[in-house]
């Protein structure tokens, strides 16, 4: 696709909300890579499953409270979605006093949204070196287009900022716009009800 290489872009599969069944079933596809919204969820989803499948490889996608840091660097090889200076700080701190240190995207608001998470690109310099001088093991950007937007151009704001960077993990698209994200970089794409089918609501909200 794209002229990619497939083993250059690896799927994550979102599996918030999804029953136990679905994730069954993807596990025994071979699936390993999966991408969660809350803390609370996946740790609920996940704590048994870790045992019988040591290669799991789960992400946080959805923002992190700070209050939650500490538990989400138990949890988690990656967190996708650090956004300012005092989660940066909670981060550090916890990977040091737990010696386990999971790898680290900024999440970016490219579309400058203001009820959306995400660090504005004009104060990326400082969190990117920020986080490198706690030593948080940043090795890429993740980004979430506005819906209302076409996602080619803030795919490629991302790309051009994760160069000028030097860092080589680029998350972005989902299920809508997966292709396109390829096209422009992506290493990562997180698919949900492309893989799943449509999302089953949640009984009660979770916090994480």
């Amino acid at each position: 696709m794209a002229g990619r290489d497939p083993a250059g872009v690896v799927l994550t599969a979102v599996s918030k909300t999804q029953p136990d069944a679905a994730i069954e079933a993807a596990l025994a596809a071979g699936q390993r890579v999966f991408g969660e919204n809350r803390v609370q969820e996946a740790q609920t989803r996940w704590a048994v499953r870790r045992a019988a499948f040591p290669d799991l490889e789960l992400r946080l996608i959805g923002p992190l409270q700070t209050n939650k840091a500490a538990d989400a660097v138990a949890l988690f090889e990656v967190i996708e979605t650090l956004d300012r200076p005092k989660l940066a700080e909670a981060l550090a701190a916890a990977a040091e006093k737990m010696g386990r240190s999971p790898r680290v995207l900024i999440q970016v608001n490219t579309g400058a949204e203001p009820q959306k998470a995400g660090v504005l690109p004009q104060d990326l310099p400082d969190l990117v070196g920020q986080a490198r001088g706690l030593g948080l093991r940043l090795e890429g950007l993740m980004c979430i287009p506005p819906v209302d937007e076409a996602a080619g151009p803030h795919f490629a704001l991302l790309r051009k900022l994760a160069r000028r960077h030097g860092l080589e993990v680029l998350s972005m698209g989902m299920s809508g716009d997966y292709e396109t994200a390829i096209r422009f970089g992506a290493t990562h794409v997180r698919v949900g009800s492309a893989l799943f089918g449509e999302r089953n609501a949640p009984a009660a909200p979770f916090r994480g």
